[in-house]
């Protein structure tokens, strides 16, 4: 989503969102400020690290805050240097991405609770026609729900985060600046280590200027399993997801799309520090008086040289998701995406989706001491088919294909590198990272051959605060 309004009325929507910006984040820097003069006990930041995320959160705790209620602010900033938006040249902005969420959660008695989280995101310096609907919401809504959760089930209605397996499929994609949210009713039945989630609800659409709203109904269905007990090392994971949302087919005709998705990962460690990470999705059903064949994979092998400094961890990857050959009218061959987490999945530079793709890709990572994770990487890509589009990392056409197909299947090939840096005594998150794109054969013949650079540079704070004698998480914390 693109706005192209008059240089006057940009000008105009430029100084109030600037006005209601500072106001908004000096609002949120009172709370912060007022919460540490009146909470006493200040808790060890989080140290906990993940595969491409070290974090860093600050937990505060004190009786003057009632057991019942808890509070979470997150305050980010991410500057982004870009060299050629969209592959053309002259396009080189330099702007700063702002994000601060604040929320409250209270607990009831009979294991009920209920969450509230506002958000407030921002593109500051960038030209409102360069500015997608991921990048700003002024001051709205953004997690809104009630849980209800006794030993073997948690019931959880409203609007929310939604997130399974490493969230090639349903994810929330956090590095946007606004990041997805989703109206559903999630039931989860099991235990953490062993469950099943059962979802409906719909995906939430952002507005910029006004209120958020759920997108075509409850269009998206589920139930994703996460066993990870069950066979010793091996976290496996199977699902069958659902969309039925309106559509018109490829004939033009208005009609429902009813998909079916079944599929599952598993993820494992084999002997001689060896892991591997596997997925796999089939796609069937109609779309409106069309047919759906469709599927994508996932496949990736590691290795951890313990006995090297810093103990680098080697992967090797490759993805594969359809595209429609169009050889039969009446069938839909590219892969549906879903609702995905797509940020550094083909690439850093965030171009490119998971339909119509083939990547082969290797990363290697490492930490050079505690509080340290570096990530340096590299991957070619290659459309499946050349009679489908090129698609973009929200799913839409990035690049048409001509009549005849592409003459290459070559997207382009990209190299990028990654550190993050949590400070063992102030609770900040500091990242910086760049990215570089060579466009291939297929996006130089169309219009699309200027060499894409992306840097950034982001600092993350995230603060917790509850009663000292509560043991409960907070519920903005809960999820996968």
């Amino acid at each position: 989503m693109q706005f192209s309004w008059d240089g006057a009325t940009a000008s105009r929507v430029s100084t109030l969102t600037a006005m209601v910006y500072h106001r908004w984040f000096k609002a949120l820097w009172v709370i912060v400020l007022g919460l540490s003069l009146c909470l006493t006990t200040i808790g060890p930041p989080a140290q906990a690290q993940k595969t491409a995320e070290v974090s860093a959160l600050q937990s505060l705790s004190s009786e003057r805050l009632p057991r019942w209620m808890w509070l979470d602010l997150e305050l980010r900033s991410r500057t982004e240097a870009q060299t050629a938006i969209n592959f053309l040249p002259g396009t080189s902005p330099l702007y700063n991405l702002t994000r601060a969420r604040a929320g409250i959660g209270v607990e009831a008695p009979r294991d009920f609770s209920a969450y509230l989280q506002f958000q407030d995101t921002h593109a500051l310096g960038l030209s409102l026609r360069y500015v997608a609907s991921n990048m700003r919401d002024t001051f709205d809504l953004r997690q809104a729900y009630l849980q209800f959760a006794s030993k073997r089930t948690t019931v959880i209605a409203g609007r929310q985060e939604l997130k399974f397996g490493d969230e090639r499929l349903i994810g929330i994609s956090n590095w946007a600046n606004n990041s997805r949210t989703f109206d559903v009713v999630d039931v989860r039945l099991g235990s953490p280590e062993n469950r099943v989630d059962f979802f409906s609800g719909s995906v939430v659409s952002i507005r910029p200027i006004s209120p958020d709203t759920p997108r075509g109904g409850f269009s998206l269905h589920g139930a994703y399993g996460t066993l990870t007990t069950l066979i010793p090392h091996v976290r496996f994971e199977p699902y069958i997801l659902f969309k039925t949302p309106a559509v018109r087919s490829q004939q033009g005709i208005p009609g429902r799309e009813r998909l079916v998705a079944p599929g599952g990962r598993i993820v494992g460690k084999l002997p001689g520090r060896f892991d591997y990470n596997l997925e796999g999705v089939l796609e069937r059903g109609s779309y409106s008086n069309d047919s759906i064949h469709a599927g994508a994979g996932h496949a990736m092998l590691g290795y951890t040289a313990s006995f090297l400094p810093w103990k680098p961890h080697i992967k090797a990857e490759y993805d594969y998701a359809s595209g429609n050959s169009h050889r039969n009218p009446l069938v839909v061959g590219t892969f549906d995406q879903f609702f995905p987490s797509n940020h550094d999945v083909f690439g850093l530079t965030d171009v490119f989706g998971w339909q119509n793709m083939k990547q082969r890709r290797l990363d290697v990572d490492f930490h050079p001491s505690k509080n340290f994770y570096c990530l340096i990487h590299g991957q070619s890509l290659h459309v499946a088919t050349p009679h489908d589009a090129v698609y973009s990392s929200a799913g839409g056409i990035l690049v048409g294909s001509p009549e005849g197909g592409f003459r290459s299947d070559d997207i382009g090939t990209e190299i990028d590198g990654e550190l993050q840096y949590a400070n063992s005594h102030v609770p900040l998150l500091w990242e910086v990272g760049v990215g570089h794109l060579w466009p291939g054969a297929l996006m130089s013949a169309n219009r699309h051959g200027a060499p894409l650079t992306l840097a950034y540079f982001q600092v993350t704070y995230k603060l917790s605060a509850h009663a000292r004698t509560s043991n409960r998480r907070p519920a903005s914390m809960k999820g996968d």
